[in-house]
């Protein structure tokens, strides 16, 4: 048995063999694989589904603190009880500290898990492509912060 993951990637492999346009957006590559009766939702992935989409939309939920920052209300932190893990979503202004804190600290580490993703990426690519001038990629996001504050009082 495939996972999801491996079934999409799959999908991709066949779409690129059947010599549709490449790069494509996700999109085109969707459009021919139901066209092509490789990809149809399952009925018993509308609860999945519906879930999915309502966390991305809580994602973007934004407001403006008392301080003229622009925040994320709504806040998901990964919970585990016996052998069962679980995602509760909170909101920042009400949710408990212990929540916020467990929530802040699994995106931190996501973000660690994306910039060390990245790195092994960009070595790769230098590595094994040897462009003229190899990409360099600053993984120490001090001044991207400062330089956004500032940008954020100018506009």
């Amino acid at each position: 048995m495939t996972t999801k993951s491996e079934q999409g990637q799959y999908i991709v492999q066949e779409y690129r063999r059947a010599g549709n346009k490449w790069p494509a957006t996700m999109r085109e590559v969707a459009a021919w694989a139901v066209e092509a009766r490789l990809w149809a939702p399952q009925p018993s992935a509308v609860v999945s589904q519906c879930a999915e989409e309502l966390s991305r939309a809580l994602r973007d939920e934004y407001v403006t603190d008392p301080q003229g920052r622009r925040i994320r209300t709504k806040h998901a932190a990964t919970y585990t009880e016996g052998n069962e893990q679980f995602v509760l979503w909170d909101d920042i202004r009400t949710a408990p500290p212990a929540h916020m804190q467990r929530a802040f600290q699994q995106r931190r580490h996501q973000i660690l898990g994306d910039c060390k993703q990245l790195k092994s990426d960009v070595d790769s690519f230098n590595q094994n492509r040897q462009p003229p001038q190899p990409i360099q990629i600053v993984f120490d996001f001090t001044l991207d912060l400062e330089e956004a504050k500032y940008l954020k009082r100018s506009a």
